[in-house]
């Protein structure tokens, strides 16, 4: 028998957490007005920035139907290929009974009535299966707040959940509307009418009208209240797959990204940051500059919270600007992080991981006196690195700040509601007098978010009033400036009865906190510690594993590497640790790693069905050639359930990835094909870091500067992947951007155990 080296303190102080938490946010609630949370907000009402055209119909906040049938979806949510502008716009089109090959889709502007509420009404740092009143409570005020900020943005897995109701609601108010039109038209009954395919019906006398031919008029009818929607079977768009919206002009090359934009007058920028974090700039010398062909202006922008220190160079071309910006002798000002260095940084955590203070994110029973005298005790400490984004579309914003005093943009953004107060904070205008125009997006994950270099732009642009200016960065200032996915230690702790039961559990993880960090660079007053933030320790508190006493903390730090949301957030490192940790307990018990879990999972139905598809998918157990190895993982993050098998070789000293088989309960796929692909593209990014992703840091800088030393997966690597939707229906509508990415690591480095014995404990993998 071993013993556990320390003891817990035991968790007797739930309750009296809770009611911190809550406070906090009821703090936040008084400070704007709880009755103004409380009050729901009309999602139907059409905001003033809505103008039809001659002989269209504005019917609702979210769809104009043009004379000619066409309908035009109004789009809240950023489309950077995860296909929320064909999903969004099936939920109307099937509720309108209209014909999906006359729907369009238009980027909604930036109003408070296309809010995402869901992102912030998930953002409380409860278990999902706390149903205790205070969790309810705090869930429903968060709710209401996300809808009384009136916030635009794309993130969390929220973008149809979000939508699910009041897009189908609209399609369903457009219909009543446009069946009293036509009533009203032909003088007759609403109950003697219908529709089908794009068309009111009177059967009575086989009149047809066409909504086009209605829809002036359906729109100066009175907006009713509580129209009833479809029942599920009833559907004939929503859970069938349909023809990508967005997919025919990507194809033919007439789709616009913000790298696209080209107005009359164009410039470009080209920047350079002080490469220390937190540095400033000292001098520059442009004599080597000044004067040359094409080179308009050279622009110095001082650090803020949200950007660095930089330089820009302005010219006719962005080639020439790059050019002219290597030409420029700048002393940077290092600052007080020009030592940073990220191996000191991760024995800093090693040290924090084993004592210290930490806040309780969950616990129960009592873990410490498991972990006393165990029949057999269990000890690892994880790694995860610092990880950036590399979208492959570069970070760039085309502003102009007109001499009337208002400002516009094209930027690609996932929160064009905070582009528009940082960009009016920038040029020092109010909001109302910028305007946000937002193209598709090549590639977000959580990096376009952020308003860097909207603050840039704008800067730059205010030094040419007037004159449209694209700021683009290299890919070298993208990998060293980022807002990376935070570095990680854990440490993980168990005991284990002689029947190989997990009888006590503890998680203890160092880290940054990506929205304390968000919320410091856009609101730098606002920052505070005081609100725990879940993504430290989603994918650890909330296991959907029996492990009746368990604690779960989290010892919060604080570094000059900025850090934001990356794809999946605190579950793309947390569901490593756990799920390789929770194998480790498989083997000590002796057991096979899905019966382990199966067992784990006996009171969790959905979470058992799809460990065992996956099992059942992938062969479990069969034979596999010599120097191969399965290994399985299972992550509840977003409100889906997703489990990956990997079979994995080991090859010239490295792990070769041969297949993955996924299965999802997304609850009902409403556009099946888009969460295949959505599966296949988290795998895919996922093994890029699993594999190659690391950023490091080295006196205040970060060491990677291209794809050379930030690799990606190429095509060799590339595995054959299976996809498998479960379906469980409506009362579990999950996401389906990020939660394919959680399981894919530790699924791949269970595998490696399997072939070799070893565990491996730190990312990327290194044999």
């Amino acid at each position: 028998m071993t013993a556990a080296p320390e003891t817990l303190e035991a968790p007797g102080a739930s309750p009296r957490r809770r009611l911190l938490v809550a406070t906090g946010i009821v703090g936040g609630a008084l400070a704007i007005g709880v009755w103004r949370i409380l009050r729901p907000r009309d999602r139907l009402a059409v905001p003033s920035e809505l103008v039809p055209a001659g002989d269209e119909g504005i019917l609702t906040a979210w769809l104009r139907i043009a004379g000619d049938g066409t309908i035009t979806v109004q789009i809240p949510r950023q489309e950077m290929g995860q296909g929320i502008t064909t999903a969004l716009s099936m939920l109307v089109a099937e509720e309108l009974d209209a014909d999906f090959a006359r729907v369009r889709f238009e980027q909604a502007p930036v109003a408070a009535v296309y809010a995402n509420a869901t992102i912030f009404g998930e953002a409380t740092a409860f278990r999902p299966d706390d149903e205790s009143a205070v969790a309810r409570v705090m869930r429903h005020l968060q709710f209401r707040l996300g809808q009384t900020l009136g916030i635009q943005a794309t993130g969390g897995s929220t973008g149809l959940r979000d939508g699910w109701a009041p897009m189908r609601q609209a399609g369903a108010t457009a219909r009543a509307m446009l069946l009293a039109a036509a009533a009203a038209r032909l003088g007759v009954s609403v109950q003697e009418c219908s529709t089908h395919l794009g068309a009111v019906l009177h059967e009575p006398s086989g009149k047809r009208l066409a909504y086009g031919d209605l829809a002036v008029e359906a729109a100066a009818q009175p907006i009713p209240e509580a129209i009833p929607l479809k029942a599920p079977g009833s559907f004939s768009l929503l859970g069938r797959s349909q023809p990508r919206l967005d997919m025919a002009a990507k194809v033919d090359g007439t789709a616009r990204f913000g790298i696209d934009v080209r107005l009359p007058g164009l410039l470009y920028a080209a920047i350079l940051q002080c490469p220390v974090f937190g540095g400033g700039l000292r001098s520059v010398d442009d004599s080597q500059v000044r004067g040359h062909a094409g080179v308009r202006a050279v622009v110095r922008i001082p650090a803020t919270s949200t950007s660095a220190a930089a330089v820009a160079v302005v010219a006719s071309g962005y080639w020439q600007a790059q050019e002219a910006l290597r030409r420029l002798e700048i002393v940077w000002d290092e600052g007080p992080h020009a030592g940073h260095d990220t191996d000191e940084q991760r024995r800093r955590y090693e040290a924090a991981a084993v004592a210290g203070p930490a806040r309780a994110y969950d616990a129960a029973g009592d873990p410490a006196r498991g972990l006393a005298d165990p029949a057999r005790f269990l000890d690892a400490t994880f790694f995860a690195p610092y990880l950036a984004h590399a979208a492959m579309e570069p970070i760039n914003c085309t502003a102009v700040v007109r001499t009337d005093g208002s400002c516009e943009l094209w930027v690609g953004n996932q929160a064009p509601t905070l582009v528009r107060w940082m960009a009016a904070q920038a040029a020092g205008i109010d909001s109302e007098r910028v305007t946000v125009n937002t193209p598709f997006l090549g590639g977000g994950f959580g990096r376009r978010v952020e308003s860097d270099v909207v603050v840039q732009a704008v800067a730059i642009a205010r030094e040419m009033p007037g004159t449209p200016v694209q700021l683009i960065w290299s890919r070298e200032e993208d990998l060293r400036h980022d807002c990376y996915r935070p570095m990680a230690v854990a440490r993980f702790r168990a005991a284990l009865d002689s029947t190989g039961r997990i009888t006590a559990w503890h998680a203890r993880i160092v880290g940054q906190s990506c929205t304390a960090s968000l919320t410091a660079r856009l609101l730098p007053r606002a920052a505070s510690d005081l609100l725990k933030d879940r993504t430290t320790t989603e994918g650890a508190f909330d296991l959907p594993y029996a492990l009746p006493d368990r604690l779960t903390e989290h010892v919060l730090t604080h570094e000059p590497v900025p850090v934001g949301y990356w794809r999946s957030v605190g579950y793309s490192y947390n569901t490593f640790f756990a799920e390789c940790f929770l194998d480790e307990c498989a083997a000590a018990a002796g057991q096979d790693p899905v019966s382990f879990r199966r067992t784990l999972l006996a009171a969790m139905p959905r979470h058992l069905k799809v460990l065992d598809m996956a099992a059942e998918r992938s062969g479990w157990g069969a034979p596999l050639p010599s120097g191969w190895g399965r290994g399985i993982a299972l992550a509840a993050s977003f409100g889906s359930i997703v489990a990956q098998v990997a079979e994995v070789e080991i090859r010239d000293g490295r792990p070769l990835v041969h297949r993955v088989v996924c299965v999802i309960d997304c609850g009902f796929a409403v556009d099946p094909d888009s969460v295949v692909a959505q599966m296949e593209g988290s795998i895919i990014f996922a093994l890029s870091a699993a594999l190659h992703g690391e950023i490091t840091v080295r006196r205040g800088r970060v060491e990677q500067s291209n794809f050379h030393d930030y690799r990606l997966l190429g095509p060799a690597e590339a595995p054959a992947i299976e996809v498998h939707i479960l379906q469980s229906g409506l009362d579990h509508l999950g996401g389906v951007g990020e939660p394919g990415t959680p399981p894919t690591a530790p699924a791949v480095c269970n595998a490696v155990h399997a072939i070799t014995g070893k565990r491996i404990r730190a990312l990327p993998i290194r044999m």
